[in-house]
């Protein structure tokens, strides 16, 4: 009985092992997978002035499709960090020397990752190692400050605009006497009727004047004034129109001379 008890108890634990040497075996597969540690990659780089969270194991991405991961990143100095890549060799050739590197995010709230935007087509393929352009991404901090900065304008505006709704609305100022008053309007009709009537009497005034014995000889001599401008500018274009036909004779004269 003892005997097969044993027996029993070493079946299971083999059994055991078994099942969990092919879930580690699986499990380093597909991580593996993941990581691009089964295929044949090459590196590139790309500088940033800030990774924004950013880390190692992050997914690079070209035309939303995971080519390759992040390999490291290091800090050049106070200004500058370099994210080191590990692309699939097999996407080497869409990927041209004029292509560049930015930093989003895989989802709303998900991870970083890098995009990869494609470069001109009639460019070379990138080499190992070479570091490709970059764009600084727009921090979540800098969205926030700049919504605030909107929201506290509009907050602005609606209590002057609430404001001047209150004077309307309570009979203060021009605009809610215009509003209100109907004899106001009325005055400013009357003020516009004025305005035209004066504006006719002035041009019968004026009519009246050229007409006047006193004012009559003012009038005739800026008429003179008038016609003799007028007469000296169709006398510079008859003359300049008769330069033209005589140039235009003396061409033809010389051609046909010479044809002779």
């Amino acid at each position: 009985m003892h005997m097969k008890t044993s027996s029993g108890l070493k079946w299971k634990l083999g059994l055991f092992i078994v099942v969990g040497l092919v879930l580690l075996v699986f499990g380093l597969f597909f991580i593996g997978k993941q990581k691009n540690l089964f295929v044949s990659v090459f590196p590139i780089k790309a500088v940033f002035n800030n990774v924004s969270g950013l880390k190692i194991g992050n997914n690079v991405r070209f035309g939303g499709i995971a080519v390759g991961t992040v390999d490291g990143i290091q800090l050049l100095n106070d200004t500058s960090v370099q994210v080191n890549m590990n692309i699939k060799s097999e996407v080497r050739r869409f990927i041209k020397q004029d292509a560049s590197v930015s930093i989003g995010s895989d989802g709303l709230v998900g991870d970083r990752v890098l995009l990869i935007s494609p470069g001109t087509m009639s460019r070379e393929p990138v080499k190992d190692n070479e570091i490709l352009v970059s764009h600084t991404p727009v921090e979540t901090e800098q969205i926030m400050a700049g919504l605030k900065t909107s929201a506290d304008n509009a907050a602005v505006i609606t209590q002057q605009l609430a404001e001047v709704a209150y004077k309307v609305n309570h009979g203060h100022g021009i605009i809610a006497r215009l509003l209100g008053d109907s004899s106001m309007g009325n005055n400013l009709n009357a003020t516009m009727v004025n305005l035209k009537k004066g504006s006719a009497g002035l041009s019968e005034n004026m009519e009246a004047a050229k007409h006047n014995f006193l004012l009559k000889g003012y009038f005739k001599k800026k008429k003179k004034e008038e016609d003799k401008k007028k007469k000296e500018l169709e006398d510079q274009k008859k003359a300049a129109e008769e330069k033209k036909k005589e140039d235009s004779e003396k061409k033809q004269s010389g051609k046909e001379t010479s044809e002779k």
